[in-house]
C-alpha cells in the first residue's frame, strides 16, 4: 500500500483566491518511509502572501519571486501522488488548495475517497486533544524541536511519524493470521509456525466433590423445569 504524507504552505486562508507556495511530501510503503521525498516551492503568480500567513511559515515574496509557477510543477506533483492515498493534517484546507489548483488548470478534482484526514484520525484517538501537529509530537515524544516555522517538507515528515503513531505505531508491522505471526520491514520478513495441539495431561477439576454436591443439592431445589436441570452431568 502506497501512501504520501503531504502539507502545504500557502499565501493565506482563502483557496479561492489564495495560492499554493510550497508543497512538501513523504512516500510511505506498507506504512513505513522509503525515503523518496518531494518539495518544491511555487511562485503565486502576483498573488501577495499575507501578514498573517508570513508570520506561520516566514516565506516572503522575495523569497518566491524566481520560483516556478504551479503549472510548472503540476505534472511532476501529480507523478509523484499517482495511485496513492494521501494524509494530511486537516486535510480539507490542504485539498481544498490542491483541487483549487487543478481546477485552474482543468484537471479533475482528487476525491476525499483518496484522502485520510490526521487531524480527525487524532481527534477520534485523543477526544480531549490538543491534536495540534507540535500537540501530537509531544505525545508520542517525536523531536520537533528544529520547527521553528511551519514548512512542508518539515512538517511532512513530522507527521509521517505521528500518522504511523496513530495508526498503530510500529507494532502495525506485527500481523497474526491464521497461526502464522508475520513481521515485515522495508527490508526483511520473518515468518514463525505456531502450532496448538492438546495438553498431554488435562488440567485437574477446579471443583471440589463437596462443590459439586452443593451445585447438585441446588438444582433439585429448583424444580424439574429449570433449565439448569438440562446441564445435570449424566
Amino acid at each position: 500500500m502506497r501512501e504520501i504524507i503531504f502539507d502545504t504552505e500557502t499565501t493565506g486562508l482563502d483557496s479561492r483566491e489564495d495560492r499554493i507556495i510550497e508543497i512538501g511530501g513523504v512516500e510511505l510503503i506498507n506504512r513505513f518511509p522509503t525515503g523518496k521525498t518531494f518539495h518544491v516551492f511555487i511562485n503565486p503568480q502576483g498573488r501577495a502572501v499575507h501578514a498573517e500567513a508570513l508570520a506561520v511559515h516566514g516565506i516572503s515574496n522575495e523569497r518566491l519571486a524566481n520560483e516556478p509557477a504551479f503549472p510548472d510543477i503540476a505534472e511532476k506533483f501529480m507523478e509523484f501522488i499517482e495511485g496513492a492515498k494521501l494524509v494530511a493534517h486537516n486535510a480539507n484546507f490542504d485539498m481544498g488548495f490542491i483541487n483549487a489548483e487543478f481546477a485552474r488548470l482543468g484537471q479533475p478534482a482528487i476525491g476525499s475517497d483518496r484522502v485520510i484526514d490526521s487531524l480527525a484520525l487524532a481527534r477520534r484517538k485523543h477526544p480531549m486533544g490538543p491534536n495540534s501537529l507540535d500537540a501530537l509530537c509531544r505525545r508520542y515524544g517525536i523531536n520537533n524541536s528544529h520547527r521553528t516555522f511551519h514548512g512542508a517538507l518539515l512538517d511532512s515528515q513530522l507527521l509521517a511519524e505521528v500518522y504511523i503513531e496513530l495508526i498503530g505505531g510500529k507494532q502495525t508491522a506485527l500481523v497474526l493470521d491464521a497461526g502464522m505471526e508475520t513481521r515485515s520491514d522495508a527490508t526483511t520478513e520473518i515468518q514463525i509456525e505456531i502450532s496448538i495441539g492438546p495438553r498431554p495431561e488435562p488440567l485437574p477439576p477446579r471443583l471440589t466433590d463437596a462443590e459439586r454436591a452443593a451445585h447438585m443439592r441446588l438444582i433439585a431445589d429448583l424444580g424439574e423445569k429449570a433449565i439448569w436441570q438440562n446441564f445435570q452431568e449424566k
